[in-house]
């Protein structure tokens, strides 16, 4: 229906309304720089301002506090372990024909939480410290309404076996084991989370994250105690090298035996590695054509 079709008493109040909208104070809950990169916000949001590139990375913008979780400390300072350049995160030296070469962002995440962590998140890590006779675990993030539990390498066997046996813990699931690789994060290159499930205890999950140098990227395997985590570990092997010590057959899962290198590092070459696609070849990013 157009303007001069609509009832008179009708006409010009879209106008009025959208202007309305405009002049609308920002809702409360919403961070004074903007929502984040995933759409949300949090009246406690801290500033983001200083991280590299004016870039506000989910994982950081979106950490919030509340009463049933606890506060957020606004002077915590994020985890960034790195850069990421291009849309691929190619290094100096590299080819982009993505068309994102000038791309900066920060890869940062949530800093290490405080005490009262909300929930059951308190009573979780006491009881893991009883347990254990000792406290193991290095740092708690608590994100997204979900616990992280870093961990020492060496520890993770004692600390999966208390999470899975202790009656007040009984994480009897171990969902997945996820690694990650992170370049600039010296001495940490390689991350390794175990997602962990409590049917006990109503849903209840568990994330905990450990680390090892590219130098050394050895981890206990936690297949004693978490025998599902068999194929997990073997996949982390196979696309990341991490090499879990005590596993019963540490082999290629997704790979050929006899493939070399690990394809989801972030050192693995991008392209250019000769197979067989039925006489077909992947030219090197180099080679291929450029977005200008």
């Amino acid at each position: 229906m157009t303007e001069e079709n609509k009832p008179e008493e009708t006409q010009g109040k879209d106008v009025a309304a959208s202007a309305k909208d405009v002049d609308a104070p920002r809702p409360k809950g919403v961070h004074p720089q903007g929502p984040g990169l995933g759409g949300t916000a949090h009246e406690d949001y801290p500033s983001t301002e200083g991280l590299a590139g004016d870039q506000r990375p989910v994982e950081y913008t979106n950490v919030g506090g509340s009463p049933e979780r606890g506060k957020f400390d606004p002077e915590q300072v994020p985890a960034v372990r790195g850069q990421r350049q291009g849309m691929f995160g190619v290094r100096e030296g590299g080819s982009d024909t993505s068309g994102y070469g000038g791309l900066q962002a920060p890869i940062a995440f949530p800093g290490a939480a405080e005490r009262p962590y909300g929930n059951w998140f308190d009573a979780a890590v006491d009881t893991l410290a009883e347990v254990t006779g000792s406290d193991l675990v290095e740092r708690v993030v608590v994100h997204a309404d979900e616990l992280t539990l870093h961990v020492a390498r060496e520890d993770i066997v004692p600390v999966m076996r208390a999470l899975r046996d202790q009656s007040d813990l009984r994480f009897e699931m171990c969902m997945s084991v996820s690694g990650v690789h992170f370049l600039e994060d010296t001495g940490r290159e390689l991350h390794v989370a175990y997602h962990l499930l409590s049917i006990t205890h109503s849903g209840r999950r568990l994330r905990v994250e450990v680390t090892a140098p590219d130098a050394d990227p050895h981890i206990p395997s936690i297949v004693e105690v978490y025998p599902a985590a068999d194929w997990h570990e073997r996949e982390t092997w196979d696309m990341f090298g991490v090499i879990f010590d005590g596993h019963p057959a540490l082999t290629r899962i997704l790979m050929p035996d006899d493939w070399a290198g690990h394809p989801q590092r972030k050192d693995y070459p991008l392209g250019g590695i000769p197979v067989e696609y039925k006489g077909g070849t992947v030219p090197p990013p180099d080679e291929r054509r450029a977005y200008n």
